[in-house]
């Protein structure tokens, strides 16, 4: 049996990594990987850390889909690869790498992944996760402060300036490439179970 591909994509803070944490902690982590899109934005070195801060990092421009697609289809193949490392305080790549093997399943996590038809043409199946604009507003404040050194009043305005206008031209639309929607603004057991039954029965051997 080959390697299953889940496709995972959703607006920023709609609940993404929660999900498949949830979904994961059902599995040993010797069957079922994950790779995140953060960890593919482009490598920013040539330009200034001021230029960094003002590069749009919702848009598909931003992410090196041809080096995702490219260490997907070896994981497929059963090559391991050397993932890029990213940082969000400096807005650039760092010079490590981290080695991922293939597994059983492989989930593909981030706001675009269903985006790029090249990447969606490798899943097996492509979920996306659904949460109204204030809470992803309110999610992405506490995360953003807590977790990458931002303020209010920068989240706010990026929200409003960049993210919501990038997740209505590309991440809204790619809802309709899902053959799953989960929403994510209340308790759904229901969502994550549906996904972990579906890993399960891709990791059963057929009789």
């Amino acid at each position: 049996m080959g390697m299953t591909i889940i496709g995972v994509a959703g607006g920023t803070a709609s609940g993404k990594t929660t999900l498949v944490n949830e979904v994961l902690s059902g599995f040993d982590t010797e069957s079922v990987g994950l790779i995140a899109q953060d960890a593919y934005y482009k490598d920013n070195s040539h330009l200034s850390f001021d230029q960094r801060c003002d590069l749009n990092y919702d848009h598909p421009k931003a992410i090196d889909f041809d080096l995702m697609i490219h260490q997907v289809k070896d994981l497929k193949q059963g090559r391991s690869i050397d993932r890029p490392c990213y940082d969000f305080k400096t807005h650039n790549r760092t010079h490590q790498t981290i080695e991922v093997g293939p597994k059983k399943i492989l989930i593909i996590e981030g706001i675009l992944v269903l985006h790029d038809p090249k990447l969606r043409a490798l899943m097996d199946l492509k979920v996306y996760v659904d949460a109204p604009e204030d809470i992803r507003l309110k999610r992405r404040m506490q995360r953003d402060i807590a977790q990458r050194g931002r303020d209010a009043a920068e989240v706010t305005a990026r929200f409003n300036e960049t993210l919501k206008p990038m997740h209505d031209a590309f991440i809204e639309p790619s809802k309709a490439e899902a053959d799953l929607v989960i929403p994510s603004h209340r308790e759904n057991r229901k969502g994550v179970q549906v996904l972990q039954n579906y890993i399960q029965s891709h990791l059963t051997p057929q009789s």
